[in-house]
């Protein structure tokens, strides 16, 4: 018999609370059993240590806002927490992997040649040069 059926709708809503909580306390559980390989949700952007004064609005599609919100609800957060965490460690990652140069054996010894015994320069780098001064002025 589907639940609800013959049922006032206070009752229908209390019953409904009922499935939340479990599925609440559920996947707490989860989150917090030793031998469970589910990933304990952490907020990287909570350690930035400022009052949060900035807004960000955007619109997405509603499957990804309710893949968000499934994910979100399952780490015991809310979606916000969740796309400014998830935004701010992709922001990292993407800041990282360009400030951060990884050479090859050959790469690196064609590099340290290239500081110790510089080539001259050719002609297109020198009218770069002066095309620079021209355009840059320096303080």
């Amino acid at each position: 018999m589907p639940i609800g059926l013959g049922c006032s709708s206070s009752a229908i809503l209390k019953r409904r609370k009922v499935f939340v909580d479990m599925y609440a306390f559920m996947t707490y559980t989860l989150l917090h059993s030793k031998d469970n390989e589910m990933l304990e949700f952490e907020d990287t952007a909570k350690s930035v240590d400022e009052r949060s004064t900035e807004r960000m609005n955007f619109r997405t599609k509603p499957r990804i806002k309710a893949i968000i919100q499934q994910a979100a609800a399952l780490s015991g957060v809310d979606d916000s927490v969740f796309t400014m965490s998830a935004a701010y460690k992709a922001a990292q990652e993407v800041i990282e992997a360009h400030e951060v140069t990884v050479l090859s054996p050959a790469d690196h010894a064609v590099f340290f040649e290239a500081l110790d015994n510089p080539p001259e320069p050719t002609e297109r780098l020198r009218e770069a040069f002066e095309t620079h001064k021209q355009r840059v002025i320096s303080r």
